[in-house]
């Protein structure tokens, strides 16, 4: 039997960042778990479903093909799709709930989907950085999931977000890239150690710094970056005895030989670029770069710039297998140096 107003149960948001196609699969999914659909019901073929929501028609079938691999649709050649099995309540469905879209948080996306397999339904939404949006975001979603897995950075405001992580049943949590305080129970947390990792990778360059006296880091007044990365800076430049810099407007602060700039931010080491390249002081002779993050234009950028990272793939890879494993261990990605000519 083909289900009248199917399509109003089917939204699709063409400015989530959630693709489409999953969208869609998620949405036939909900429809069967809460018994809109049934056994033998047919869907909208793929034509329809292409000419309903105005997207591909590569897109309506990328969603059909998913719900058939998770073994909720079949098909018959001629035909179309039908409901092959209304019994999906022990599928696992995520919410990825990220700060912000980056190439590195795509890393960690692009690596948790492939680990964790297509029979999960995952949905990602980006809150900007914004406490209040966060909030919005997950009050209105604490039931509708099997797992949370939370990136937790805030421009301000994220002080008690250990409130609302709390509401969260612990064994659907995951908490990603950093760890919170306040948060009680037992959930899974894969993370970095900012304070500790910057010490060491720059503990690990100590041969090359030393051909410099003064080192910078660029870390704004306002911005969602961990301030445990300026309290491991500092720690690092007190114990080896290099005067230090906090630089909090790039565009006013001097740059002078003998100096090392450490850029967390991809605009701030753009500008940092162009001004560098006006004063005519050779790179990694006369003063040094380090940026925050490995991406493949840095291999390229100034023959090379040298960069401290995570490791975006394994956070993405070890949160999967987290859910999977149905684990709670809390586990640190270590960070590592890559020294290039820029240093």
């Amino acid at each position: 039997m083909k289900v009248k107003n199917l399509y109003k149960y089917i939204e699709v948001n063409y400015y989530s960042a959630t693709p489409k196609y999953r969208q869609i699969s998620n949405a036939i999914v909900k429809a069967i778990k809460d018994g809109i659909l049934k056994k033998s019901d047919t869907l909208p073929s793929i034509n329809e479903l292409s000419d309903e929501f105005e997207v591909s028609r590569d897109t309506a079938e990328k969603a059909y093909r998913h719900l058939k691999k998770i073994g909720a649709l079949g098909s018959i050649p001629g035909k179309g799709y039908f409901v092959r099995d209304a019994e999906l309540s022990n599928q696992i469905k995520v919410l990825l709930l990220f700060n912000k879209l980056s190439p590195h948080k795509k890393i960690v996306y692009d690596a948790f989907v492939a680990t964790i397999g297509e029979a999960a339904a995952i949905d990602l939404l980006i809150y900007n950085n914004d406490f209040s949006f966060f909030k919005k975001i997950l009050s209105s979603r604490l039931h509708e999931y099997t797992h949370y897995v939370i990136i937790p950075h805030f421009m301000e405001g994220g002080e008690n977000v250990h409130l609302l992580l709390n509401q969260i049943p612990k064994h659907q949590l995951v908490l990603l890239d950093k760890q919170v305080t306040g948060v009680s129970g037992a959930f899974a947390a894969v993370y970095e150690n900012f304070e500790k990792d910057i010490f060491n990778a720059l503990e690990n360059a100590m041969v090359e710094l030393k051909k410099y006296h003064t080192l910078k880091i660029i870390f704004a007044e306002y911005t969602h970056f961990p301030k445990e990365i300026v309290s491991g800076f500092i720690n690092f430049c007190n114990h080896y005895q290099f005067k230090h810099v906090i630089v909090r407007d790039l565009e006013k602060e001097k740059i002078n030989k003998g100096e090392v700039f450490i850029t967390l931010m991809e605009n701030d080491l753009v500008v940092l670029i162009e001004r560098i390249l006006s004063t005519g002081l050779q790179v990694g002779k006369e003063l040094g770069v380090i940026s925050y993050n490995e991406s493949p234009l840095k291999k390229v950028i100034l023959n090379g710039i040298t960069t401290i990272s995570t490791d975006f793939n394994r956070m993405g890879e070890r949160a999967a297998e987290m859910i999977i494993e149905k684990s709670t261990a809390h586990e640190e990605i270590p960070f590592y140096l890559n020294l290039r000519s820029s240093l």
